[in-house]
């Protein structure tokens, strides 16, 4: 669908005033003061961050209490398992955490709850299995914060419990002997977008100040902190958090960890997929790469082995694991293909772009846990809210949803003006899941699409494109994109810088890339100069490149490009338009 495209308005004189005073390129400055950093102190904070800008873990709420009531456990040799969510940043706080108590001497377990059978949080079934298994302590990670009835549970079933969690508090809390949060009510933490791997990063480097008796810790913990950022970088990139404050630290810092001291299974993973012969990680390694791999092992139901690849010190485990893993995502990705062409055709049959402001498709047989990534994919095509629901292959079970919104739609405040039509529902503003009989959706349809007409303006059903500069292609040499490098590590709300120009050609029909042809390769042309440019994602755009007669528009993100030792500019298409 058609977006708008609006470029962000630059002045001359504020630009060359920011490259003076922080020592910067001009291009550099141009990006920052984009991005609102027109301050000369933050823009050099901005660029170089530190360790050191880490909030000390006493400042996030309960902390402290939590690392205090755990270090005594694990004095007193009492059982503790730390219970994980299934996704990417629930298994890396799940191990970095794991890892820190095993490195304390702690008698300790974990335990990830099944995507489809057990669902996302605390369930009562496992927290009682694991009450016969000896636990004598809960600490969650990356959930647990909207599970007030399961708290209520493990009381009764003696666990002292701990939540470490991130999504927006609800109303009422869980019982716990303490819950870790960066926006707690009644409190206030400086930085309230730590992902949950993050806040686990957190409560670990609390636990060694326990253990250490003091605010600087011994050597040995200091080596596993630095080892830890690369754990909790990879759950906050994967969460899509924002990549600014101490999030752009965890990463910056997690990523250089990542190529210097990966954990083994991280190291055997990378090798695996030759991540291992890049002199530098980004940001893009994580989400492209590595992330997608881990994720497989949840959606498909093995989460476990995912946190398992994480910590084993078994080389020969790792190779087992590292190779299934990747086989796993290979099957995910065969899933999500298939998923996806059905659910395009069935928009094009169901869905009126004109009239229709948002999508519920439902089929018998799509996979539960890869729904989620194909509402991503529809809404980011069509630009609406989407809501994918998989009925069971024997009509027994209720159908399991996943939904994916745009900006300015609130998912989960839409799903609970529905809940009369849900059996149960659960999420934040843009991801969300839920569960619904059958007989229930048409009336689960008309409500959620009813509410997304009353929410959505017509300007707002255009996606828009914010785009930071305009430039022709001559202009972008080796040095101009390098130094728009500095910028990284790129993710939510630090955005790889997307830049448009006018009237280029192309100078052969483009080439399908990848399975199913998913991805367009193709050469544009401007006043002489020629760049490559790839399409990710953008097979649908084959048939009408290739039918152009006349010059184009495009929206595109420089990149540098390494191959076979050499560094090349390489551009890739967001956007295009006659």
């Amino acid at each position: 669908m058609a977006k708008r495209w609006r470029i962000h308005p630059h002045d001359p004189d504020r630009i060359a005033a920011l490259s003076r005073a922080a020592g910067i390129p001009a291009v550099v400055a141009q990006l920052l003061i984009c991005r609102g950093l027109a301050d000369p102190v933050a823009a050099r904070q901005f660029l170089a961050p530190k360790l050191s800008a880490l909030h000390d873990p006493d400042e996030l709420p309960n902390c402290t209490r939590a690392a205090q009531l755990i270090h005594q456990a694990v004095a007193a040799g009492r059982r503790i398992v730390v219970y994980g969510d299934y996704d990417v940043d629930g298994v890396t706080g799940t191990a970095l955490l794991w890892q820190c108590l095993k490195m304390l001497g702690a008698d300790a377990g974990y335990y990830i709850p099944h995507r489809i059978d057990e669902g996302y949080g605390l369930n009562d079934e496992a927290i009682r299995l694991l009450a016969s298994q000896k636990a004598e302590m809960i600490v969650t990670v990356d959930c647990g914060i909207g599970s007030r009835p399961e708290s209520l549970t493990a009381r009764q079933a003696g666990l002292e419990l701990i939540v470490t969690d991130h999504p927006e508090p609800g109303a009422e809390l869980p019982e716990a002997a303490a819950i870790v949060h960066p926006r707690l009510p009644g409190h206030a933490y400086p930085f309230g977008q730590l992902s949950g791997s993050g806040v686990a990063f957190k409560l670990a480097w609390a636990l060694c100040q326990q253990a250490s008796g003091a605010k600087k810790v011994s050597q040995r913990m200091r080596d596993f902190l630095v080892q830890a950022t690369g754990l909790a970088a990879m759950g906050t990139v994967a969460d899509v958090v924002p990549l600014v404050d101490e999030n752009r630290v965890l990463v910056h810092h997690g990523l250089t960890s990542l190529r210097q001291c990966p954990t083994l299974g991280l190291a055997t993973i990378m090798k695996l997929t030759e991540l291992d012969s890049k002199t530098e990680l980004s940001s893009e390694d994580i989400a492209f790469t590595l992330a997608p791999r881990l994720n497989a092992a949840g959606r498909l139901g093995q989460a476990q082995l995912a946190v398992e690849l994480l910590v084993t010190d078994r080389p020969g485990r790792a190779e087992e694991l590292a190779q299934y893993i990747d086989q796993l995502n290979g099957t995910r990705q065969s899933l999500q293909r298939s998923i996806l062409l059905a659910a395009n055709k069935q928009a094009k049959t169901e869905f009126n772009p004109a009239a229709d402001t948002a999508l519920v498709l439902a089929d018998r047989g799509w996979h539960p846990g890869v729904i989620g990534i194909v509402a991503g994919r529809l809404a980011e095509k069509y630009h609406r809210p989407v809501v994918l629901i998989s009925w069971d292959q024997l009509g027994v079970k209720p159908g399991v949803g996943s939904a994916r919104s745009v900006p300015g739609f609130n998912l989960h405040a839409a799903l609970e003006a529905c809940s009369e039509h849900l059996l149960s529902h659960g999420g934040h503003a843009a991801a969300a899941g839920l569960r619904i009989d059958e007989t229930e959706l048409d009336g689960f349809r008309a409500a959620f699409c009813e509410i997304a007409a009353s929410e959505i303006s017509h300007e707002n059903r255009v996606a828009e494109l914010t785009i930071d500069a305009e430039t022709p292609l001559s202009a972008l040499t080796l040095k101009t994109v390098q130094q728009m490098e500095q910028l990284a590590p790129f993710g939510q709300a630090n955005a790889r810088p997307l830049l448009c120009t006018t009237g280029v050609t192309l100078a052969e029909p483009p080439r399908p890339m990848g399975a199913g042809g998913n991805h367009l390769a193709m050469k544009l042309v401007q006043h002489g100069v020629t760049l490559r440019t790839v399409a990710f994602g953008g097979g649908d755009w084959a048939d009408q490149l290739a039918a152009l007669t006349g010059p184009i528009d495009v929206a595109f993100r420089p990149v540098v490009n390494t191959f076979r030792g050499r560094r090349n500019v390489e551009l890739h298409l967001v956007d295009w338009r006659p």
